[in-house]
C-alpha cells in the first residue's frame, strides 16, 4: 500500500480509510497551499485534499457509492477540518 501522508490531519484522513474500507492503495495528498487565498484556506496548511485510493470493497460500485463510502468513513473530519476533498475511488484492477 502507498501513502503519501504529512501532518495530523492528513494522517487521521489515512487512519479512517484504512480502518474502514481497507485499501490496497492509499494516497493522502495535500492541496492546501495550492488553495492559499481561496475561501476554505484557514491557514492551517491542512484544509483542501486529494484521496486516491484502491480497495475491493468498491467492486461494483459506481463513483457516487465510493465517494459516500469514503465521506462515511471520514465521520466528522468533513465538518469543518476538512474544506475540500477530491476523491478517485477504484477497485482492484480498474
Amino acid at each position: 500500500m502507498t501513502e503519501a501522508c504529512t501532518g495530523p490531519v492528513a494522517t487521521e484522513i489515512a487512519k479512517r480509510l484504512r480502518a474502514s474500507l481497507a485499501p490496497t492503495r492509499l494516497d493522502v495528498i495535500n492541496d492546501s497551499d495550492r488553495h492559499r487565498g481561496h475561501a476554505g484556506h484557514d491557514g492551517s496548511g491542512e484544509s483542501h485534499f486529494t484521496v486516491v485510493i484502491e480497495s475491493p470493497s468498491f467492486t461494483g460500485q459506481g463513483r457516487l457509492a465510493r465517494q459516500r463510502a469514503v465521506n462515511a468513513a471520514l465521520g466528522d473530519l468533513m465538518d469543518g477540518r476538512v474544506h475540500a476533498l477530491a476523491i478517485k475511488a477504484t477497485a482492484p484492477g480498474e
